[in-house]
């Protein structure tokens, strides 16, 4: 019993963290290597790779019906298992697809398609049921800290992957890029085996056998009714969004406006992720450091982040405008540092509010499975968004400073919209709601 109450160890947050950095290793090859394949090596258009990406974020719409599927089953493992084979496959079946479209473009677009619905499809049951994992079983003394080293990790599979892949596709062949995505798929298929044995409390099984099963559109209007639970999903629903407005934009607004090099504008992306990390360690100690406040830290950091993160966009604005001489790359990294503090807030946050809104029918999955779907699609809506705001700010004006200057500015406006829903969600309604609905529950004899 004190085991349970305690949470997962420190070790079994790891191996968590380890099967989150499986699922970044097959995903950063489907979203770099084979955009890059795609684009030249095969000649097609930019936007045949950018529709694979966002076909497979579509498909994680999904996401509330696989964490219900979780929530239903005895145990959690075994579905986060499945969605990672699901995603071995797709990883290794993309990379077979680009390499047909060497010889034949429409069976090799076809196969591709199959294989990126089947991406979407591992990634959203695997993340969703992980994170449902992480949200029941991690102590709330902990939640800060765990979400930042699952996160990290992630960001270290994509960092070794890369680095290791890269070496091993030159020279560049069809044949060494199938035998190298499909021995990543197959060493992330083992790490996750290995990681995900006996993590999870046998005492969940037991408990979870004795619970009634609840049907999917209940538990999702029963999440959709909460109007904490509502408030959150369009708050990472609008923050994603603006997360990722910048994302296709920054590397050709350093080219454009600053007259980067190809090589020098990938380390500024390098200095934004060096940002990102430095501002998830930052929340991660300041959340676990304030014990007796740690919704409020929760939220100030969500709140802050937002409210920094627009300010540093603000920054780029007028940048934009004074032209080389602009500071970019602290700039550029101030705002990886928000972006940072915020999003493993808002990650630490939804373990908080899974937990807290979960009552004796176990719905953590499906919460944290619209959620999830919030994130996906303001992913997949975030890089078009950012990309067509360009276009057509640059027929509006000849300026490219002006054109990136307005998008940069559209997206400070979405964070400060994001900044106000987060001062509006309440940590602690939700164990209120659960009371409440417990007490009328027994007054009425169930």
């Amino acid at each position: 019993m004190q085991a349970a109450q305690q949470g997962l160890s420190w070790v079994s947050i790891v191996r968590l963290g380890l099967v989150q950095t499986a699922l970044g290793a097959i995903v950063v090859l489907t979203t770099s290597t084979l955009n890059r394949v795609m684009v030249v090596e095969v000649g097609l258009a930019a936007t045949v790779p950018g529709a694979l990406v966002a076909l497979h974020y579509a498909v994680q719409m999904l996401r509330p019906r696989f964490g219900h599927i979780s929530d239903n089953a005895p145990r959690r493992t075994p579905w986060i298992l499945l969605g990672i084979c699901v995603l071995a496959l797709g990883g290794a079946g993309a990379a077979a697809a680009t390499s047909l479209m060497l010889t034949d473009k429409t069976l090799g677009l076809i196969a591709a398609v199959i294989a990126f619905l089947a991406i979407g499809f591992g990634v959203g049951l695997s993340g969703t049921s992980l994170l449902a994992t992480l949200a029941e079983h991690v102590a709330e003394k902990r939640r800060a800290a765990a979400a930042t080293i699952v996160w990290m990790m992630m960001i270290a599979g994509f960092v070794v992957t890369t680095i290791i892949a890269g070496k091993l596709l030159d020279p560049f062949s069809p044949m060494r890029l199938i035998a190298v995505s499909g021995g990543v798929s197959v060493v992330a298929v083992l790490v996750a085996f290995v990681a995900l044995w006996g993590v999870e409390p046998d005492a969940n099984a037991r408990m979870r056998e004795t619970k009634p099963k609840i049907d999917f559109k209940v538990a999702l209007k029963d999440v959709w009714n909460d109007r904490e639970a509502r408030r959150f999903t369009y708050f990472v629903f609008i923050s994603m969004l603006a997360y990722n407005m910048q994302d296709l934009i920054l590397e050709p607004f350093a080219g454009a406006v600053f007259t980067f090099s190809p090589g020098e504008s990938t380390k500024l992306s390098g200095v934004q992720h060096g940002g990102v990390l430095a501002g998830m360690i930052l929340m991660a100690v300041t959340g676990s450091v304030f014990g007796g406040s740690r919704k409020t830290v929760l939220k100030a950091w969500m709140v802050g982040g937002c409210l920094a993160s627009a300010i540093a966009v603000a920054g780029l604005c007028l940048a934009a405008s004074l032209g080389p001489t602009a500071p970019l790359k602290p700039l550029v990294f101030a705002l990886g540092l928000a972006n940072g503090s915020f999003a493993v807030a808002a990650i630490a946050s939804m373990m908080a509010l899974a937990k807290g809104q979960a009552n004796a029918q176990a719905r953590e999955g499906t919460r944290m499975g619209v959620w999830g779907a919030a994130q996906a699609i303001a992913f997949g809506l975030g890089g078009f968004v950012g990309t067509v705001a360009i276009d057509i700010a640059s027929l509006l004006t000849s300026s490219k400073a002006m054109a990136y200057g307005s998008v940069f500015a559209l997206e400070g406006l979405t964070f400060l919209a994001a900044a106000l829903l987060a001062a509006r969600i309440n940590h602690g309604g939700a164990l209120v709601v659960e009371r409440s609905t417990m007490r009328a529950a027994m007054q009425n004899g169930l």
